[in-house]
């Protein structure tokens, strides 16, 4: 293994003893690729592990996490979203890699973009606003996230300058764009919570935007009640105290990412997982944990033990989808975003979650959208935004489910041999987007 070069000798011996073993098995299970890593216990591991394996929209069946002492032991299995087994090289080959170096992670430069981080009271138009302010003062949209919540809004977006392509490092215009942006957020009755800040640093954006929102406390605001959707059920049961564990009991619906959004949760609320069980059957999802505080104690008190009810299921809310989910794909120019929003805005199509990315010339942009009232959007309306934008550019998509079709099955012989099923589309689409293979087609 090449070592990081900012590494001594001492520290290299102590991450060779520490170091993650990783083994990713496809004939031991008959449905699902078995990924295990065995590793020394770190707080945090856990969340990057997940983070692995959900940034590949992979879809976790089952898993078992279990501690001894210093160490850990996490097996999860796992296929692509159609319900195959892994069987791409590339993408076992990344998996292996990745998750045997995840104790040198290191933060990143911004490789040539700036980073906003918004957050504000959620409006019809907010999103359109934001992305009007940022072609005016010819910021170029790179990359960008926003989930609204519980009346919040909260958006991270990678910028540089139109002209020279550069990140935006003069401070009198850093100074301009806050101020424009912090005035947009605002809007007439929010001049407390606005938040805006600039950073040169690349962080992992969904995570982010979980930290923001908990930071923003939006689990303690009036919920906004649907009439669709699926409630988490939450439980903590503080009866193995005598062992110094609280268990936490979560049913819900099964969707992509979701046990990283629980384990996010729990690792920025500094609890530690110690042992868990996770389950799907059908669309239902069944997880256990056994956690303790970073301070070595478990929930202790009623108040405590509400908090960590309500943010959990907060935590799994604010990824759940309400409304049209419309993917936008014409070639990336500036303004577009914000020409885009706009026509929505004046069609009363209120963006409740947005994810823009842009490679070259080519931008994929998708939003999900509601009436003004958070109601399911009129399709009419719909078709009229369309014709608007250009039907080839705008398009009507369904929502990736997660394949429940295959029966499950349990623990079947181990083997290296088993029949290899193909790869989905997502799994190579998102190597495609870290630059890892040329083409997902």
């Amino acid at each position: 293994m090449e070592w990081p070069a900012y590494l001594d000798e001492y520290e290299k011996l102590l991450l060779r003893m520490t170091t993650p073993r990783v083994m990713i098995d496809n004939a031991g299970c008959a449905d699902t690729t078995r990924v295990m890593i065995d590793s020394a216990r770190k707080h945090g591991f856990l969340l990057e592990a997940v983070q692995v394996l959900t940034d590949l929209n992979l879809s976790i069946k089952k898993a078992y996490i279990s501690s001894d002492g210093r160490w850990f032991m996490d097996v999860f299995h796992v296929t692509d979203l159609n319900g195959n087994k892994l069987t791409d090289k590339s993408v076992i080959n990344y998996i292996e890699q990745s998750l045997g170096t995840i104790h040198f992670t290191r933060s990143k430069s911004s490789d040539g973009l700036t980073l906003l981080e918004l957050t504000g009271t959620d409006r019809l138009g907010l999103l359109s606003e934001v992305f009007a302010v940022l072609a005016d003062l010819q910021c170029d949209v790179v990359e960008a996230k926003m989930w609204t919540h519980n009346g919040r809004f909260a958006s991270l977006i990678y910028v540089r300058d139109c002209d020279s392509g550069c990140p935006i490092e003069d401070t009198q215009k850093i100074d301009k764009i806050e101020g424009r942006l912090r005035n947009v957020l605002k809007g007439v009755n929010d001049i407390r919570s606005a938040k805006t800040s600039v950073s040169m640093v690349v962080m992992h954006s969904e995570r982010r935007l979980h930290q923001m929102m908990f930071a923003d406390r939006d689990y303690e605001r009036k919920p906004i009640l649907r009439t669709s959707g699926d409630f988490p059920a939450v439980t903590v049961d503080q009866n193995c105290l005598e062992k110094g564990y609280s268990v936490v009991n979560i049913q819900c619906k099964d969707r992509v990412k979701l046990l990283f959004d629980v384990v996010c949760t729990l690792t920025d609320m500094e609890y530690v997982v110690f042992h868990a069980t996770i389950n799907t059957a059908g669309d239902r999802a069944y997880m256990e944990f056994f956690v303790r505080h970073t301070d070595g104690t478990p929930v202790s008190s009623e108040a405590e033990k509400q908090r960590v009810i309500l943010c959990l299921q907060t935590a799994i809310q604010r990824r759940a989808s309400e409304g049209v989910r419309l993917e936008l794909c014409p070639g990336n120019r500036s303004g577009l975003l914000a020409d885009v929003t706009r026509t929505f805005r004046e069609n009363g199509l209120n963006v409740t979650r947005a994810e823009i990315s842009t490679r070259g010339e080519k931008a994929l942009n998708v939003f999900y959208v509601t009436d003004a009232r958070g109601n399911r959007a009129d399709p009419k309306i719909i078709e009229s935004v369309r014709e608007r934008i250009g039907m080839s550019n705008l398009k009507v998509k369904e929502l990736p489910l997660i394949c429940h079709q295959k029966a499950e099955r349990d623990e079947p012989t181990a083997g290296m041999g088993g029949a290899m099923l193909s790869l989905g589309s997502l799994v190579r689409k998102n190597l495609y987007n870290l630059g890892l293979i040329k083409s997902y087609s």
